[in-house]
């Protein structure tokens, strides 16, 4: 695998290109990670959603702020929507007028969503892993984020991910899974998460006019990724199917089935 760095402009005009790798041959592929992680954080979880897939070209990189790629203070830079411009510019400039099978999960499922919408014909299809908190749910999420922000310019995002740490509440998280702090340095974090308060899904109708085949992968008892959203999902689209893991060992199968997924979406 090499990783290599190409120039565009990013949503906020600063001309600095994200930290990502391509590998593999085959269907294009974008793959996507959450709020405070990075490929390789990713990694360490278990959440590579690609990972030993062949037959796959699969661009992955660390958003704005994230793992390798450079950031700013500006909550705006990080919201859903300047998100998803950067993942389209990105296309631009790796994928160039190809449609793209998007992976991604949780900030990274949003983000391809909310790109799906404003550009749908950009897209393949889409794997959306673990859905954030949107709508209805998303309003204690918004103040919860707000609150680490506040903590993190307090404490630091290490103290902050150490205070915080609890043990996983869904029986699909491994709860032997290593600890890790966030992959963001602490300049860029509150900035971070006051993106991520001030962000939501598109509206439900919008949602609903993404014809492209959708997977969602959700797990239960998860707060910040509650089952009911990927259920909203599953009642709005109109080509869709849900996979919940309810335990690690099926956590472990979905690079399989995203796998399975992309190449008969591609068929």
């Amino acid at each position: 695998m090499t990783t290599t760095r190409r120039p565009y402009t990013p949503a906020g005009g600063t001309g600095t290109a994200l930290a990502h790798d391509l590998r593999g041959d085959g269907l294009p592929v974008v793959q996507l990670h959450g709020l405070s992680s990075s490929r390789r954080r990713d990694e360490v979880f278990g959440l590579d959603l690609t990972a030993g897939r062949d037959g796959l070209r699969v661009l992955r990189y660390d958003a704005r702020g994230h793992g390798g790629s450079p950031g700013s203070t500006d909550p705006a830079d990080y919201t859903w929507p300047a998100l998803a411009r950067d993942l389209l510019t990105m296309l631009d400039e790796v994928f160039p007028g190809r449609r793209v099978h998007g992976v991604g999960q949780s900030m990274g499922a949003a983000t391809l969503l909310t790109a799906a919408v404003a550009e749908p014909d950009r897209f393949a299809s889409l794997t959306l892993g673990i859905p954030p908190t949107a709508w209805e749910w998303r309003r204690e999420q918004a103040t919860l984020y707000d609150l680490a922000a506040r903590q993190v310019t307090r404490w630091g995002g290490a103290r902050w991910a150490e205070t915080t740490r609890q043990p996983p509440t869904s029986p699909a998280i491994d709860p032997d899974r290593p600890f890790a702090v966030p992959d963001v340095a602490d300049e860029w974090l509150p900035a971070a998460f006051r993106g991520a308060a001030l962000s939501d899904l598109p509206s439900r109708a919008e949602v609903a006019g993404v014809g492209v085949p959708v997977l969602l992968l959700a797990w239960p008892d998860d707060a910040s990724h509650p089952l009911a959203v990927a259920e909203e999902l599953l009642g709005l689209l109109p080509d869709v199917r849900l996979e919940v893991a309810r335990t690690p060992a099926e956590v472990a199968a979905w690079p399989r089935i995203v796998g399975e997924f992309v190449h008969d979406a591609g068929a």
